[in-house]
């Protein structure tokens, strides 16, 4: 007879299988797989086919709250700041203001439609106010749709950074409404604290996780992404006990790591790539099995109200207000406004009221998912066609070649592989490599051309939109980006 034990272990494979199948489908048709694993989750639950009851929101937070934990440091880890520097200001301002502004116009707009008091609404607001970029960003991919400018990293950093000020609101509110001797002030600085402390905290571990990583020398090169999964826990944890904000923290410290070269720096990268997506499956699974389908009907008519609020007045006056003081194009701004797709964080922030005893009749959490649904189901599936309308894709824009090979950092030596594009216009082209007079510290590791892959030497001539990869110390890197770039003198002629 089976026990227990293997029938959790085939029903959580079925359910991990027909979501990785689910992400096929995704990439196929452009329907978001966010959508598709609610859906697997609400089909397995006590309401669908699965049969398997499950109604405990302590359980789906903590489940919810560890994915969030790794998928936003996966993100901050895979952010490139070279790009998201420049759009630092436009960022930030959408991630706390803007989410202020999108929480206000929503939470009024909540209190009359279920005629709640105030509070009650701007909590709902709040919980509904943070966007979820990795979706997004999945749905481009899939179409091939690639943005112009500085569109891209503008909505990663916001989506990225945006969460914490969602938390920091909901957190504020619950403590206001379950405690009425809280005042506003209390509240402002309590999220003052969070974000102080929590920026504090995570500023200084990225810091101790780097040198950690270099300095520990681990016999096992697999170690290396549990000795990060430890750090970021911790950060999490220490950050939370002494109030401040662990997601912000957990944020910071992936960013610091991104933007710094450590031992395996790319299988960690890949490592948690795949954990970002495995909790983004388990997490909506969970929360697909913690939804009563019948209870969303009930609410389908004031939730469609409050989706066409968000998606069409909230979010874009929001963005329209915040980014007033700089120059961008309408088109820009437009997209921005309908890229405000609802994910991941909405519905773990709901399970807090009913957490809290704030939600007894299921009102928020109900509210909250089907607004999210609508968001991914209308804003997801349109937004590559949105993108085209508004000019704001690039069709020739080239991520470049994934190169059959990686460097392993080693403490103390600072040389990096780079890539330099071959432009048609480069003084190099038509040129044998033998020709350019390159530093002498500075090797050619591989050319790529066209779809393949060329194995340097000296007689190799140049041809536009080549991609020489390089390995140097970084000024070595800039004297051959100046030798491609730049006009140079025939080094025959020089060295007479």
């Amino acid at each position: 007879m089976p026990g227990i034990t293997e029938i959790v272990f085939v029903s959580v494979a079925v359910l991990l299988f027909l979501s990785v199948v689910a992400s096929k489908i995704s990439d196929r048709f452009g329907v978001p797989a966010l959508l598709l694993f609610l859906l697997i989750g609400m089909l397995a639950g006590s309401e669908g086919i699965g049969g398997i009851y499950f109604d405990d929101p302590n359980i789906a937070q903590a489940v919810g709250m560890l994915a969030l934990v790794i998928i936003l440091f996966s993100g901050g880890l895979d952010t490139n700041w070279e790009s998201v520097r420049g759009v630092m200001k436009e960022s930030l301002i959408l991630a706390t203001l803007g989410v202020l502004i999108t929480a206000i116009i929503l939470g009024y707009a909540a209190k009359l439609v279920f005629d709640i008091p105030i509070l009650m609404g701007m909590l709902l607001a709040s919980i509904t106010s943070s966007t979820d970029a990795a979706a997004v960003f999945a749905l481009l991919r899939s179409k091939g749709v690639r943005l112009k400018g500085r569109l891209q990293p503008l909505l990663e950093f916001e989506s990225g950074s945006n969460d914490p000020m969602a938390v920091f609101l909901t957190v504020g509110l619950i403590e206001i409404i379950s405690a009425s001797e809280t005042s506003i002030f209390n509240l402002i600085l309590f999220l003052i604290g969070q974000m102080v402390i929590g920026g504090l905290v995570g500023i200084v571990m990225g810091k101790v996780a780097l040198y950690l990583i270099n300095r520990l020398k681990l016999g096992y090169d697999g170690l290396y992404p549990v000795l990060v999964l430890a750090l970021i826990m911790l950060t999490f944890g220490v950050t939370n006990l002494i109030g401040g904000s662990g997601i912000l923290a957990v944020y910071l410290v992936g960013l610091s790591l991104g933007r710094a070269e450590f031992l395996h720096k790319r299988s960690v990268l890949r490592f948690y790539d795949g954990m970002a997506w495995l909790m983004q499956i388990i997490m909506f699974l969970t929360l697909g099995l913690l939804v009563f389908p019948s209870q969303l009907i009930t609410i389908a008519v004031p939730g469609l109200i409050l989706s066409v609020v968000l998606m069409l007045i909230a979010r874009p006056i929001s963005v329209w207000l915040c980014l007033l003081p700089f120059p961008m194009p309408w088109r820009e701004k437009t997209f921005i406004s309908w890229v405000g797709l609802r994910g991941s964080v909405p519905v773990i922030l709901a399970t807090y009221p009913r957490v809290a005893g704030l939600d007894e009749t299921g009102l928020i959490f109900n509210t909250i998912f089907f607004v999210v649904l609508t968001s991914v189901l209308i804003q997801g599936t349109s937004i590559p066609q949105v993108a085209r309308w508004l000019k704001v894709d690039d069709p020739d824009a080239d991520e470049g070649p994934q190169y059959p090979l990686e460097l392993t950092a080693r403490h103390g030596w600072r040389g990096l592989l780079q890539e330099v594009v071959i432009s048609p216009d480069s003084p190099v082209v038509g040129k044998a490599i033998y020709e350019l007079g390159l530093p002498r510290e500075y090797l050619i590791v591989l050319i790529s051309r066209d779809d393949e892959f060329l194995i340097p030497n000296g007689s190799i001539v140049l041809e536009p939109n080549d991609r020489m990869l390089g390995l140097a110390r970084p000024e070595a890197h800039a004297k051959v980006n100046e030798i491609v770039s730049a006009p140079i003198a025939d080094p025959l002629v020089t060295s007479v």
